[in-house]
C-alpha cells in the first residue's frame, strides 16, 4: 500500500472536525478525506443496527477512495460499529477509534483514580469507557451521564453563548459528576465546548483533550505500518451526506480558507 493514499475520517456530522484538525496538525503531509453524515446526525439517538449500517456505508466510500487507514471520528459509532468495520475489511487497512487510545494513554498516567464521562446516550448505554477501564485497572472508578443536548446544540451553532452555558451548567453539576478528578469529552462535537466546561470547573479538574490523543494513535499507527507519507500531501476532501450551512461554517472556523463541500449520495 502506498503511503501517499489519504487517512479517510468520519463522523455523524461536524464533531469529528475536531479529530481531523488534530490530524492535521499532528500530521501535516497527509491528505484527509472526511465524510460528515450530516443526514443522519446525531447519532447519539439512534439504535445500534443504524449506526452499524451507517458506519458500515462509509467505510466503504472510504475504502472506494482509496483510503490507507480508517478513524472512526465519533464515540458513538467507534462504541456500536468498530468491531463491525474490523470485521468488515479484515487486514487490508487499519481501522482506529476514538475511545481505545485515550483509556491507553489515561491508564498510562496512572494519576486518574475517579474519572467522568459525558456523552450521547448511546455511548454512555454502552458503557463501554468502565468496561474498558476496568479491564485495563480495575481500581479505576468511572461515572457517566448522558449529554443528549449537547450535540445538537453545537451543529446548530449554540457555543460561547449565554444559551449553551446554561444546559452545559445543567448537565456538569449532577450528582454523578461530584469529587471527578477529570472528565472525558466522550462525543467529538464536545472540544467545540470545551472553554466553556472549563471555565465551569475553574481549573479543579482535568479536561481529557481526546482528539489530540487520537492524532498521536494515528501517527503511532502509521509509523508502525510505514504508512507516514513523506511527501507534499493533496488538497483535504470533505464530503456529507446533507448540506448543511453549520457544517460549512465550521469545517472553516478549523482549516481556516473556503472548502468545497461536495455531497456524497452513498445510502442507495
Amino acid at each position: 500500500m502506498s503511503s501517499a493514499l489519504p487517512v479517510g475520517i468520519f463522523d455523524s456530522g461536524i464533531g469529528g472536525l475536531t479529530v481531523a484538525d488534530s490530524i492535521r496538525k499532528v500530521l501535516p503531509n497527509e491528505q484527509l478525506i472526511y465524510f460528515g453524515d450530516t443526514a443522519h446526525m446525531p447519532y447519539g439517538d439512534k439504535s445500534p443496527e443504524a449506526i452499524k449500517f451507517y458506519s458500515l456505508k462509509i467505510a466503504k466510500f472510504l475504502v472506494d477512495k482509496n483510503c490507507k487507514a480508517i478513524v472512526i471520528a465519533c464515540n458513538t459509532a467507534s462504541s456500536q460499529a468498530y468491531h463491525e468495520l474490523v470485521h468488515f475489511l479484515g487486514d487490508r487497512i487499519p481501522i482506529i477509534n476514538v475511545i481505545d487510545p485515550v483509556v491507553k494513554s489515561m491508564v498510562e498516567k496512572g494519576i486518574y483514580r475517579k474519572i467522568g464521562v459525558i456523552g450521547t446516550k448511546s455511548t454512555i448505554r454502552s458503557d463501554v469507557y468502565a468496561r474498558k477501564f476496568h479491564d485495563q485497572d480495575p481500581s479505576v472508578q468511572v461515572s457517566s451521564l448522558a449529554t443528549p443536548l449537547l450535540a445538537p446544540m453545537i451543529e446548530e451553532g449554540f457555543f460561547n453563548n449565554n444559551i449553551s452555558r446554561t444546559v452545559i451548567n445543567s448537565y456538569l453539576s449532577s450528582g454523578k459528576l461530584r469529587k471527578i478528578d477529570s472528565l472525558i469529552l466522550a462525543c467529538t462535537h464536545y472540544p467545540l465546548i470545551k472553554a466553556e466546561i472549563s471555565e465551569y470547573y475553574k481549573g479543579r479538574i482535568d479536561i481529557i483533550n481526546t482528539a489530540e490523543i487520537v492524532a498521536l494513535h494515528v501517527r503511532e499507527r502509521l509509523t508502525g505500518l510505514n504508512l507516514l507519507n513523506d511527501g507534499h500531501p493533496r488538497k483535504h476532501q470533505f464530503f456529507v451526506s446533507d448540506l448543511s450551512p453549520s457544517f460549512a461554517r465550521t469545517t472553516r472556523l478549523f482549516f481556516g480558507e473556503k472548502i468545497n463541500l461536495k455531497l456524497a449520495s452513498i445510502w442507495d
